[in-house]
C-alpha cells in the first residue's frame, strides 16, 4: 500500500510536467510539414482564399478564428462544426452558441474545392479551419505561428456538446475556466484566447443583460463604464434588435492588437465574460494588465494558446476520414 501511495505521489508530481510536454510537443503526430509532399501548395491555397475573403470583408477574419474555436471545443478539432443536417447528423450549426451567429462556411467551401482540385482527398477540413484561423489573424495584424497539421475529419457531430461545452458570454469565470481545463487548457489560455475579441462583432443578445439587469436587480452592470453603457443602449434596447452588431473592441475592431485588454481596464469590455477576467480573479487580472502593457507578450501567448487549442483531441492516422465536402460525410454523397 505504501509503495502504491508513493507511486501515486510521484505520478501526481510528474503529471503536470508531462502535461507541459504534451502541450509543447504533441504526441498525436501533428506537425507543420504534414502536407509538404502530399499537397505542397496546401498552405498557399488556403492563405490566398482567406486573403481574398478578408479583403472583401474584414470581419471574416474574426469569423474564421471563431469557427476554429467552436470546432475545437466540441469533441476536439475535427471539423464536426462544419457538418450540415442529414439523415445521420444533427448539425452543431443549430446550437445556441452557433445559430444565426457562426459564419465563414462559404469561405471554407471555397478552400475545400480548390484543395480537392489540387490534391483530391488529401487535406482535411479540420486542418483548413486551423490554417484559416492563423492566416486570418496575420492578415489583420496579429501574430504568425506554425500550424501543426495532420488532423482528420469527424464522422459525427454533437449538438449537445456544442450547447454545453463552448464558453458562453454570460458564464461565470469559474465555469469558463472549467470548460478550458476539461480540454487541457489553462488560465493563460483562457485570457490569451479571450484576446481574440480584439477583432470582430457581437450581437446585442450576447450582452443585453449587462445594460439592464446584470444581477437580477434591474440595474446595469456596475463594472461597465457609464458613458459606454449609454452608447450601447442606443442600439441595444431592452427587447428586440437581438442581432444588432457591436464591436468587441470599441477602439480598433478590425486590427489585431491589445486594445481589448486596455478597454477592459477602462470598464469598456463588451461581454460579461470579458469583464470578469479583470474583476473575479487576481490571476486572470494580472494577465489582463500584462497584455495591456505589452502587446508582444500577448501575441506570443496568443500564438502558443492557438497551437494548444488546435491540439485538442485531433483524429489522426486511420481515425475519421478526409471529407471531400466539408458539409457532409463521404458516405452521405
Amino acid at each position: 500500500m505504501a509503495t502504491s501511495m508513493s507511486c501515486l505521489l510521484v505520478l501526481c508530481l510528474v503529471c503536470p510536467l508531462l502535461a507541459g510536454v504534451v502541450r509543447a510537443n504533441p504526441w498525436y503526430g501533428l506537425f507543420p510539414q504534414f502536407y509538404d509532399h502530399s499537397c505542397p501548395k496546401a498552405k498557399e491555397i488556403v492563405q490566398s482564399i482567406v486573403a481574398q475573403a478578408v479583403a472583401q470583408e474584414t470581419r471574416m477574419a474574426a469569423s474564421l478564428v471563431r469557427l476554429h474555436f467552436h470546432d475545437c471545443f466540441v469533441k476536439g478539432c475535427d471539423a464536426s462544426v462544419l457538418l450540415d443536417n442529414s439523415s445521420s447528423i444533427v448539425s452543431e450549426k443549430g446550437s445556441n452558441p452557433n445559430l444565426n451567429s457562426l459564419r465563414g462556411f462559404e469561405v471554407v467551401d471555397q478552400i475545400k474545392v480548390a484543395l480537392e482540385t489540387a490534391c483530391p482527398g488529401t487535406v482535411s477540413c479540420a486542418d483548413i479551419l486551423a490554417l484559416a484561423a492563423r492566416d486570418s489573424t496575420v492578415l489583420v495584424g496579429g501574430p504568425y505561428w506554425d500550424v501543426p497539421l495532420g488532423r482528420r475529419d469527424s464522422l459525427g457531430a454533437s449538438i449537445q456538446g456544442s450547447n454545453n461545452d463552448i464558453p458562453a458570454p454570460n458564464n461565470t469565470l469559474p465555469t469558463i475556466i472549467t470548460k478550458f481545463n476539461r480540454l487541457g487548457l489553462n488560465v493563460v489560455d483562457v485570457v490569451a484566447l479571450s484576446g481574440g475579441h480584439t477583432i470582430g462583432l457581437s450581437r446585442c443578445t450576447s450582452f443585453r443583460q449587462r445594460l439592464y439587469n446584470q444581477s437580477g436587480n434591474g440595474l446595469a452592470d456596475s463594472t461597465l463604464d457609464v458613458s459606454y453603457a449609454a452608447q450601447l443602449r442606443q442600439g441595444c434596447p431592452r427587447s428586440g434588435s437581438d442581432n444588432n452588431l457591436f464591436p468587441l473592441d470599441v477602439v480598433s475592431s478590425t486590427k489585431f492588437d491589445n486594445f481589448y485588454f486596455k478597454n477592459i481596464l477602462a470598464g469598456r469590455g463588451l461581454l460579461s465574460s470579458d469583464e470578469v477576467l479583470l474583476t473575479k480573479s487576481a490571476e486572470t487580472a494580472a494577465l489582463v494588465k500584462a497584455y495591456a502593457n505589452d502587446v508582444h507578450l500577448f501575441f506570443q501567448h496568443f500564438a502558443q494558446s492557438m497551437v494548444n487549442m488546435g491540439n485538442i483531441m485531433p483524429l489522426t492516422g486511420s481515425q475519421g476520414e478526409i471529407r471531400k465536402d466539408c458539409r457532409r460525410l463521404n458516405n452521405d454523397h
